[in-house]
């Protein structure tokens, strides 16, 4: 890990500040949205937005890539992020933030994949999962770091967004200035959605589920907080608890799902994190419903990653690479519905509705995955892959790097 941080330092260093600007102002808008007086389903649209400009990016940024090079898909979509970054202040309305944040999915996503292209061309077979996992580490370090920003004093109202802005523009110095080459992209041809749902049902059921718990996560969580009276402080502390369970669950998790049957620790997983909901949805004390968010996060993005190991143990080595954009269009998928339904429940139920619809979800990936065990007999836990950790929102470069440590692994298992 500390050879990871030593050569890749400008690349981390670069990804930890976009991720600080990317958790503010997910954050910052749910706050700021309630005071503009934007309604709870307004606010779901809004958020909803940047998983589908997320979603399209990873079809259409590749080739972008292709025609005109990393560095200049890099400034390019890094200038329009600080752009639209400062014009949520300026023109506070509904429908200006769904295209700001359709703006910023689409970038946010554009800029990954260049970084993480730079990333993976770095590490070696003998670092790449080390690599994989400081890049874990940096991505939620960053997420929970915005959060204490939240209670910076704003007098003018449009301090908080300045900060994100700066801070994107700055992250852009230490990747572009580093010495990497530019990184080949080549295309893959892809596997239908039909023929991976043949490979692994549980996989894509489950992976569809969590795409909505983690937008409810990184979109909602916020708007639910502000409905709920939270304060200021209290906010940025919620939102912070989803993802300090999740820097702490996914190794533990990790170790666990190498050496077990991983349907049933899917399925334990999720009913902890199901109780963890509902338990919030009746809880009164503020550090209860801060300890559910924490199991909740510290279940629910981990199973992403043992969800994607799950799926790749039954896919020939040859066919991983082809599998890798499956996942990450019905993560997309879900995680655009995510935001829209929770909304609507919010706005039938009040703000339980966040915490009732999570549980509904997690609850049902449960009973799938109890269901998927009596369909077929587990792997030989010999004969499983590697778990590698990968958050929900991972490009497709990040999936791709995730898939080449699994066969990694797996060669030297045979060897």
């Amino acid at each position: 890990m500390l050879y990871v941080m030593r050569t890749s330092w400008p690349l981390l260093l670069g990804m930890l500040l976009l991720m600080v600007g990317n958790g503010l102002q997910g954050s910052l808008l749910g706050v700021r949205g309630s005071a503009a007086g934007f309604s709870t389903t307004a606010m779901a649209v809004v958020m909803s937005a940047y998983f589908a400009g997320f979603l399209f990016a990873s079809r259409m940024v590749p080739e972008m890539i292709r025609r005109v090079g990393h560095v200049r898909v890099f400034a390019a979509l890094g200038s329009f992020i600080s752009a639209a970054l400062i014009l949520f202040p300026a023109v506070q309305h509904p429908a200006a933030w769904v295209l700001g944040r359709l703006v910023l999915g689409f970038c946010f996503c554009g800029v990954y994949v260049t970084a993480e292209s730079w990333l993976n061309n770095t590490a070696t077979n003998e670092t790449r999962g080390q690599t994989l996992s400081a890049y874990m580490i940096v991505q939620t370090l960053g997420i929970i770091a915005a959060q204490a920003l939240l209670i910076v004093p704003d007098m003018s109202g449009f301090l908080l967004f300045v900060i994100p802005s700066v801070l994107v523009s700055i992250s852009f110095a230490p990747i572009l200035l580093s010495i990497s080459p530019t990184p080949a992209f080549e295309s893959t041809k892809r596997m239908t959605l039909r023929e991976l749902y043949g490979v692994s049902p549980l996989g894509m059921v489950g992976i569809f589920l969590l795409g909505s718990v983690f937008a409810a996560q990184f979109g909602m969580a916020a708007v639910y907080a502000t409905e709920a009276g939270m304060r200021l402080g209290q906010i940025s502390i919620f939102v912070a608890a989803f993802y300090v369970g999740a820097l702490f669950m996914q190794y533990p998790l990790g170790w666990i799902s190498d050496r077990v049957d991983r349907r049933g620790l899917i399925m334990i997983v999720a009913a902890l994190g199901a109780a963890g909901a509902i338990v919030a949805v009746m809880a009164e004390s503020y550090w209860v419903i801060v300890g559910c968010a924490a199991v909740i996060g510290g279940c629910s993005n981990p199973l992403y990653s043992l969800l994607i190991a799950y799926t790749n143990d039954f896919l020939e080595s040859e066919d991983m690479a082809a599998a890798s954009a499956g996942p990450l269009f019905i993560n997309g998928v879900g995680a655009i519905a995510g935001p829209l339904v929770i909304g609507w429940v919010m706005q039938v139920m009040g703000p339980p509705g966040f915490f009732v619809l999570i549980a509904a979800l997690l609850v049902a990936l449960t009973a799938y995955a109890a269901y998927r065990m009596t369909q077929r007999p587990a792997p030989a836990v010999e004969t499983t892959g590697a778990y590698a950790p990968v958050l929900p929102s991972a490009s497709p470069v990040a999936m791709e790097v995730a898939q080449e440590y699994f066969i990694e692994r797996s060669e030297e298992d045979e060897e």
